[in-house]
């Protein structure tokens, strides 16, 4: 039988979402998943979950997430399996640029 982990992970927090953790750059939460760590988030940061997932449950398309470097949607999206000691990037995409 495996123990599920719920391990306390690192999680790089863009400067649009420090307001949520009072200017916070970087904050612990707990998980087994990406999921379970964003709730974890919430309940320490009301409101930062809202602007990371859709209503089911998946992360927005405009939010690119990386686990240890990896992006999540390449892995298992929020279901993403994570470990002690892991770091959670959190990356606004990027809109705009040069119409030239």
């Amino acid at each position: 039988m495996t123990d599920v982990n719920t391990g306390t992970v690192q999680v790089l927090i863009p400067t649009p979402l420090r307001t949520y953790t009072r200017g916070e750059a970087k904050v612990s939460a707990s998980g087994a998943t990406i999921a379970e760590v964003l709730l974890d988030l919430n309940a320490n940061f009301p409101g930062i979950r809202d602007r990371l997932v859709e209503e089911d449950g998946e992360i927005r398309r405009f939010v690119n997430v990386f686990v240890n470097g990896q992006n999540a949607r390449k892995l298992q999206g929020a279901a993403t399996p994570l470990k002690a000691g892991d770091e959670i990037g959190i990356i606004p995409a990027m809109a705009g640029g040069s119409s030239r």
